[in-house]
């Protein structure tokens, strides 16, 4: 029985369900531990978690696209033999490196813990995340072998138990840690999410192991196959490796940015590291995830839209990858406009029924008009990566992160926390604009005003329907939450039926 291989509607439809399903729930992981750490706490954590990037970049050597991208074409030249190869190299060099880093990183704790760390209390946080790394390394391993067969349903499901076990044990090992000190219980939260990666590991393999078993078409292990080991494992670094140079480059910036924040914060006029702790937990914390709550829907696209480009553009079919594109470009923008309007219109509100922290919705509701790129930079990331452009990705994303730290720093130091969250927007923006600029320059680029025009009447409607829906709730005593859950929903309801009127969904 052969793998069934989905189209790239069917396969983003499926990712963005089982997304929305992680997504959610870990956003409510995010409120639960906001609550139980703080923002002290949370300022611990995000001042970790940065360094798991850096981990899997350096394990993963950027290997996830390259393996999707030379999977779904060795399908489309239905070549099975390539396949095995692809998987036997990626496994090897992917095993070599995760016992290499991981002795390192143990080996090199204190050393890491004193360049990285500007509160040395979130050092047992990332002890805690080292065995992350091996298990990352498989992971990446089959996520892109999965995505090259254009067969999304695992990933989905491993997603789904990744969150689910992950959360599980958030809740039990931070209560239990919290007496003993926010250090600790950070690094409880740490340990979770090791063994939420765990579990997504073993389901994948399961899977794997299943589709063996079933005589798909994988090459058996007793077929000697002409694929060489050297000139795949080219062929898999020559695409890897530029993705590995700017993953490494923005996993750097992330590891050192709240050094880089603590010391902006600090000359703005910020009394001490532990109040510029709780900024940066502000920030990072109850900002961002909010602003990165709707990214399930794009993120979703962008991994069905890497073997779905690659595929037409290895059978040179110019026609199929620009409605491939011009499909990415129109969800991000029905997605994009209406998650904008409902977290700039209600940033304030939202910000103390999720958090209990008001103080957070003047940052958010900053940030949020610059971030509607954001929604458009992750398809376009996508689109480069099938074409085989990573090289361009990566000096994209280098000249981003160099402009963020010159901009961040500057306007940070400034005006404190306010700056550094439009130093994150105006990155974002950057990013988006260069990448937009390297597909227009490689293949074209073509935009639907029309489409634009739809979107804004939509926004209208929604942003009058929803205004009207709160003030009419708030006249009549309604609790803060229900006013907000009122107003989102009828806002959201005006909008799609707007977009209904104007026909948009015939023509996306």
């Amino acid at each position: 029985m052969e793998m069934r291989k989905q189209s790239f509607i069917r396969g983003t439809v499926v990712l963005t369900s089982a997304a929305f399903f992680t997504r959610a729930l870990g956003f409510i992981n995010g409120i639960l531990l906001a609550r139980m750490l703080g923002k002290e706490g949370i300022g611990l954590l995000m001042t970790a978690h940065p360094l798991l990037p850096l981990f899997i970049t350096l394990t993963e050597l950027g290997l996830p696209a390259a393996i999707s991208k030379l999977v779904s074409e060795a399908e489309t030249q239905n070549n099975p033999a390539r396949v095995r190869k692809i998987l036997v190299v990626s496994l090897t060099i992917t095993g070599v490196l995760s016992v290499v880093l991981t002795t390192f990183a143990l080996l090199a704790s204190k050393w890491i813990a004193a360049v990285f760390l500007p509160d040395q209390r979130a050092y047992y946080a990332m002890l805690a995340l080292t065995p992350i790394i091996p298990l990352v390394a498989i992971t990446a391993v089959l996520r892109g072998y999965f995505r090259g067969k254009q067969n999304m349903n695992p990933l989905a499901f491993s997603d789904i138990i990744e969150t689910l076990v992950q959360i599980g044990f958030v809740i039990g090992l931070v209560q239990w840690l919290l007496p003993y000190g926010v250090e600790y219980a950070t690094a409880g939260a740490m340990i979770s999410v090791v063994i939420g990666e765990g579990a997504g590991l073993l389901y994948l393999f399961l899977r794997f192991s299943w589709y063996r078993k079933t005589k798909s078409g994988t090459v058996p292990p007793r077929v000697q196959s002409d694929e060489k080991f050297y000139p795949t494992m080219r062929d898999l670094l020559h695409l890897g490796l530029p993705l590995t140079g700017s993953g490494f480059v923005h996993s750097l910036f992330r590891a050192f940015l709240p050094m880089l924040v603590t010391h902006s914060l600090l000359l703005s006029g910020v009394s001490s590291a532990a109040e510029a702790t709780k900024s940066f937990g502000l920030l990072t914390g109850y900002v961002l995830p909010l602003l990165f709550l709707p990214s399930f829907f794009t993120q979703s696209l962008s991994t069905a839209l890497i073997p779905a480009i690659s595929e037409a553009s290895a059978s040179s079919n110019s026609r199929l990858m620009h409605r491939r594109m011009d499909i990415a470009m129109r969800i991000a923008l029905f997605v994009g406009v209406p998650c904008t309007i409902i977290l700039y219109v209600w940033a304030i509100p939202l910000a103390t029924v999720l958090y209990r922290a008001p103080e957070a919705g003047p940052i958010l509701r900053l940030m949020v008009p610059l971030f509607f790129l954001y929604y458009f930079e992750a398809p376009m990331h996508a689109i480069l990566l099938g074409l085989g452009k990573s090289s361009t990705v990566m000096w994209n994303l280098i000249i981003t992160n160099l402009f963020q730290i010159a901009v961040i720093f500057a306007l940070g130091s400034k005006f404190g926390i306010q700056g550094v969250a439009l130093g994150f927007a105006f990155g974002i923006c950057l990013l988006t604009v260069l990448n937009f600029l390297s597909i227009s320059s490689t293949i074209g680029f073509y935009l639907d005003f029309r489409m634009i025009v739809k979107a804004g009447i939509g926004a209208a409607a929604m942003t009058f329907c929803g205004l009207g829906t709160y003030a009419f709730m708030q006249r009549y005593g309604s609790a803060l939450p229900l006013n907000v859950l009122g107003a989102v929903c009828v806002s959201l309801l005006a909008y799609v039926m707007t977009l209904r009127i104007a026909r948009v969904f015939r023509e996306v």
